[in-house]
């Protein structure tokens, strides 16, 4: 008995989850908000704008307008974190208080010929949130260095705060 019981249960536990997987993909297939079942999930897409441009910049690209001086840089970590160490000359605008300092911070932004955004780590979607910000409040030249602190400091670019 125990064993028919095991049997039927072994063969019924598959057919339930494959039945459960293809009516998910049917409703999914018939909503008009479905989600794509294949997505493009490279960098450049995650951090796009809304009309769907990248907003990324390579490394060396920002590391040549730092040299040159055309970029405003803005660290999207908080303060704390800023202040263990952060690109030479960027400011600090915290994406979690970005309301209570953006307005001091939008004097310093007006005329920037670029702001570039960054954070820490590759799933930090701080500088993210951050570009879209300003994005909205009418800044057009908005880029993010993805992975921004530590592919500054691994390429050796100056750095102030924290250990050098």
């Amino acid at each position: 008995m125990f064993q028919e019981r095991l049997k039927q249960t072994l063969w019924q536990v598959p057919a339930l989850v494959i039945m459960a997987g293809l009516i998910a993909l049917g409703v999914n297939q018939w909503r008009t908000d479905g989600i794509a079942p294949r997505g493009n999930w490279s960098v450049e897409a995650r951090f796009s704008d809304t009309a769907g441009e990248s907003l990324v910049i390579p490394i060396d690209q920002a590391g040549a307008l730092f040299e040159q001086d055309a970029a405003v840089f803005l660290d999207a970590r908080t303060q704390s974190q800023y202040l263990q160490g952060h690109i030479r000359g960027a400011l600090n605008l915290p994406w979690q208080e970005v309301d209570r300092y953006f307005m001091e911070m939008a004097d310093r932004l007006d005329g920037a010929g670029m702001i570039i955004t960054y954070c820490d780590g590759e799933s930090c979607d701080l500088s993210h949130e951050l570009a879209l910000f300003l994005k909205g409040m009418g800044y057009s030249n908005v880029h993010i260095l993805f992975n921004g602190w530590t592919l500054w400091q691994q390429s050796g670019l100056p750095i102030e705060g924290g250990l050098k």
